[in-house]
Order: structure tokens, then C-alpha cells, then sequence
């Protein structure tokens, strides 16, 4: 599960650095949204993540929550559990410097060096993942729940990634990233979808830190 919550960052940091040969009109439309994102102090949504595996004919869904603090490095990703909207399965918060994962099942919380664990996703720059790394192209426009968006798809420069894939769907009237499905080299396909956007929602430094306090019971397993 830990990294199916860190898979978020692959969705919600996408900003745009083009370099040449990439597709004039994906560039275009990335450039939007991403100096749209960048003019917000904060961000939260709340999104569906579902978990698709093909071969296995399994396929599961959970809600989360994040809010972000992207300029500052700082998040707060939030897994709830299956079924539910309001009971935490997993937490991972960052201050821009030490990251801690909280398994509530486990009755631990894993402390680690911000951008050192071995999944090495930040939801901090969720919104701008297609700014760095990544080839793109505009693969046309799709309805989508009665809304319009731009189809992207975007392929990793570095062919030692987890996946060869991410489809951004880009709505298109708000120029916000909608969805997001990441294909796993595996065959797993992870698909999250933003159900609200609010952007410079309230966010206190408290947020982004662990709270020992608040959790009595809790083991913390220092893996720096």
C-alpha cells in the first residue's frame, strides 16, 4: 500500500519543462495547467483510487485525501479504508525534510529522509510530474462524466521505471488534471480521480508533521 499512496505523486505535480521533439500541442496545454497549479499556496483533493489488475480479473477502489503544500515540499496523503471515507489505513506526511508513514493495522509509523525512501514519489509535485523526465503527447479529446478532456499521455525518459505510462485526462473547460491512469510494467493499471479541487485551502505547518501525541501506542521505527 505504500506504494500505491506514493503512486499519487505520478498525478498531482505535473509542471512542464519541454524539451525538443516533444509533441507542440501536449506542451500547450501542460504549460496551462501547470501556471494555473503553480499561483496556489496550497492544494487539497479528495480521489478515488482504483486499483486494476487484468490478468487477474481483481479489481479494487479506496478514497483518499491529499493536500499539499508544493513549493515547500510539504503533503499529507491520507488512504482510507476499503468501503470507507473517514477510516484512516494509511497516512504518509512530509515536511519537506523527514517523511513519516503511518500504518494504523500495524500500529507503527516508519520515519525516513523526505525524497529517500525506495519509492522515491513525492505528491508534493504531483500536479507538475510531466515537467521533468517525461516525453509527451496530445492523443486527442475525450467525454468524460459529461465533462470534455484533453487526452495525455506521457512515457518516462528512464526505461528502468515501474511503468512505461501515465494517461493524464485534462478537463479541459478548467484546465485541471481530472484522472490519471499509471500502467505498471506488470500489467497493473492505477487509476486516480480527482472528485474535488480545492485550491489555498487552510494548511497549518502542524499538518505536515507527526503527531506522537495524538497517537498513544504508536511504534516508530526510525529507518534514516
Amino acid at each position: 500500500m505504500k506504494k500505491t499512496i506514493l503512486y499519487i505523486a505520478l498525478l498531482l505535480t505535473a509542471g512542464f519543462k519541454a524539451s525538443a521533439q516533444q509533441d507542440a500541442q501536449a506542451k500547450t496545454i501542460l504549460s496551462q495547467v501547470s501556471q494555473k497549479y503553480k499561483t496556489y499556496t496550497s492544494i487539497k483533493t479528495d480521489f478515488t483510487f482504483t486499483l486494476d489488475n487484468p490478468q487477474a480479473g481483481d479489481k479494487s477502489t479506496t478514497n483518499g485525501t491529499l493536500i499539499t503544500r508544493p513549493k515547500q515540499n510539504k503533503f499529507k496523503a491520507t488512504m482510507y479504508a476499503p468501503g470507507s471515507k473517514t477510516a484512516v489505513e494509511q497516512e504518509i506526511i512530509s515536511d519537506g525534510k523527514t517523511q513519516w508513514t503511518y500504518l494504523k493495522a500495524d500500529k507503527e509509523v516508519q520515519v525516513n529522509n523526505a525524497g529517500k525512501t525506495d519509492d522515491a514519489l513525492n505528491p508534493a509535485t504531483i500536479f507538475t510530474i510531466y515537467e521533468h523526465g517525461y516525453k509527451y503527447l496530445y492523443t486527442g479529446d475525450q467525454k468524460v462524466g459529461g465533462r470534455v478532456c484533453q487526452v495525455i499521455d506521457l512515457s518516462p525518459i528512464d526505461a528502468s521505471k515501474n511503468f512505461f505510462k501515465v494517461r493524464l485526462m485534462i478537463d479541459k473547460a478548467k484546465k485541471q488534471i481530472y484522472s490519471a491512469i499509471i500502467f505498471d510494467k506488470g500489467g497493473m493499471h492505477y487509476t486516480y480521480t480527482l472528485n474535488t479541487f480545492t485550491p489555498n485551502a487552510p494548511a497549518t505547518d502542524a499538518l505536515f508533521t507527526w503527531n506522537k501525541a495524538a497517537h498513544p501506542g504508536v511504534e516508530l521505527v526510525d529507518l534514516r
